[in-house]
C-alpha cells in the first residue's frame, strides 16, 4: 500500500485478523491428499458520516467461495432473510404502541458460524507464517465469502436466542419474540443486523447485556482464566441487568483491552500437572449459594479452569471448600483419562496433586470418619473426595500461607 491512507488500511487489516484469530476460525494443517484449498482476498471499504466525512476504514478477508465444490466443500446453503415488509411492520407497530426501538449489528457475524464441512484455505496474503509456507488453514468457523456462511451464522444465532426463551414467528423465520408478564421483546434479524423493539427499555437493554457477557464468556473459556470469576457472576444477571452490572461489564472490557497482550504460555521446562481448588462461601446473598473455582496447569500454563456457582447450600466455609474439591477432583479424573488414552504420558501415571488453602478442609478429607459418614448422608461428594484422596489418582495437599490459592 502506497496511498496516504495506508496506515489506516493496515490498522483495519490487523483488526480483521485479530477478530479472526481471536475467534478460533482456523488452525494451520497439512493439506490432505486429493483436497484443493480455496483462496482468499481482501475487500476494503470506507464508511461515512452523514456529513460525508470518513467514519471508519474497514477491511474484510473474504474466501473465494466460487472455487468451492458442491458435495465436498458445501452442501446446503439456504439461510432465511427477514422480509422488508416485516421490518416496516415492526417499525409501524412501535410507532403505534409507543415501543422502544434499538438497532445493532453483530461485528464479524459470519465468523461465528460453526462449519460442518472440512474446508481448507490458503494462508492469507501478507500473513503467511514463516517456516510453514506449505501449510493451509483448516477452517472450523465460517468466513465471509463461503457459500454456507450465511446459513451457519443464522443457525448459530437461532440456537442462541431460542436458548434465551425467544420463539420463532410462524410467518417470518427471522422474527423472534419473547413474552413475559412484565414485558414483550421482538427481534428481527436481517443478515447481520438486528432490529429490537420492546415494551420496556430494560428488556431491550437485556439483550445487549447478554451479548456483551457472551463475548466475555468466549474469552474466559479459551484463554482468560483471570476473568472466570467475574464473568460467572455477571452471567447470573442476564435476566434483569442493572446499572451497576453494566458498569462492571465496562470495567471488565476495559481490563481486557488493557491486557490484550496477556497470553497462555507453555514450555518444555515444567512437566508437572497440578491443580488448585478454592471456594468463596455464600457470595450469592440472594440464595445463600457459594462459588467453586479450580485451575489445572501443565508445562507452566493453564489447561483447564472454571468458576461456577454451587448447586447446593454450604453450611460452612469448610463445606464450600469440600464441594469445590469434589468438582476439581472430577476434572482431574477427566484430564487423567485424556492423557492415559493418547499415551503421551508416563505409564503408570503418577497421582495428580490438588492444592487447597483450607486446613480444616484437609483435616476433614483425611479423616476416616468422612469415608464412613458418606453412607449416612444424601450428598455423595464428600465420599468421592475421601476415596479420591486415599487412592492413587489424586493427592490433596495444603498450600502455604505465603502463596494462597
Amino acid at each position: 500500500m502506497t496511498s496516504r491512507d495506508a496506515p489506516l488500511w493496515k490498522e483495519a487489516i490487523n483488526d480483521e485478523m485479530d477478530s479472526i484469530m481471536g475467534n478460533g476460525t482456523w488452525e494451520l494443517a497439512d493439506l490432505p491428499k486429493g483436497r484443493r484449498p480455496i483462496g482468499s482476498k481482501w475487500i476494503f471499504k470506507k464508511k461515512y458520516h452523514p456529513d460525508g466525512s470518513i467514519s471508519a476504514y474497514k477491511a474484510r478477508l473474504v474466501a473465494k467461495g466460487y472455487r468451492q465444490r458442491e458435495g465436498i466443500d458445501y452442501f446446503d446453503t439456504y439461510a432465511p432473510v427477514a422480509r422488508i415488509s416485516s421490518i416496516r411492520t415492526l417499525i409501524a407497530i412501535s410507532a403505534l404502541k409507543g415501543l422502544y426501538i434499538h438497532q445493532m449489528d453483530v461485528k464479524t457475524a459470519f465468523l461465528n458460524g460453526y462449519l460442518k464441512e472440512e474446508i481448507y484455505l490458503e494462508q492469507p496474503e501478507g500473513f503467511v507464517i514463516p517456516g510453514q509456507e506449505n501449510k493451509v488453514c483448516r477452517l472450523f468457523k465460517s468466513l465471509y465469502g463461503l457459500k454456507q456462511a450465511p446459513k451457519q451464522w443464522h443457525e448459530r444465532f437461532d440456537t442462541t436466542v431460542t436458548a434465551f426463551g425467544f420463539q420463532h414467528n410462524s410467518a417470518d423465520r427471522c422474527i423472534y419474540s419473547k413474552h413475559t408478564f412484565d414485558y414483550i421483546v421482538v427481534i428481527c434479524l436481517y443478515v447481520d443486523d438486528m432490529l429490537i423493539i420492546g415494551t420496556h427499555l430494560e428488556a431491550v437493554a437485556q439483550l445487549e447485556y447478554a451479548s456483551a457477557v457472551g463475548s466475555m464468556m468466549y474469552a474466559t473459556h479459551c484463554t482468560r482464566p483471570d476473568i472466570a470469576f467475574v464473568v460467572s457472576k455477571l452471567s447470573q444477571y442476564t435476566v434483569n441487568p442493572g446499572t451497576e452490572h453494566w458498569k462492571a461489564v465496562g470495567r471488565v472490557l476495559g481490563y481486557l483491552k488493557r491486557t490484550s497482550t496477556f497470553e497462555l504460555t507453555y514450555s518444555s521446562f515444567n512437566g508437572i500437572l497440578e491443580g488448585y481448588s478454592d471456594a468463596s462461601w455464600i457470595d450469592h446473598t440472594s440464595d445463600s449459594k457459594s462459588t467453586s473455582g479450580w485451575i489445572y496447569t501443565l508445562a507452566g500454563g493453564a489447561i483447564s479452569w472454571a468458576s461456577k456457582k454451587q448447586t447446593c447450600i454450604a453450611h460452612s466455609t469448610m463445606e464450600a471448600e469440600l464441594i469445590a474439591l469434589a468438582a476439581a477432583g472430577k476434572e482431574a479424573e477427566w484430564i487423567r483419562d485424556l492423557l492415559m488414552d493418547i499415551r503421551l504420558w508416563d505409564i503408570p501415571m503418577p497421582s495428580i496433586p490438588m492444592y487447597c488453602d483450607s486446613e480444616a478442609t484437609l483435616s476433614k478429607v483425611y479423616n476416616a470418619e468422612l469415608g464412613r459418614s458418606v453412607y449416612q448422608t444424601s450428598d455423595e461428594r464428600y465420599g468421592y473426595i475421601y476415596h479420591e484422596s486415599h487412592g492413587s489418582k489424586t493427592t490433596i495437599e495444603s498450600f502455604s500461607d505465603g502463596n494462597p490459592t
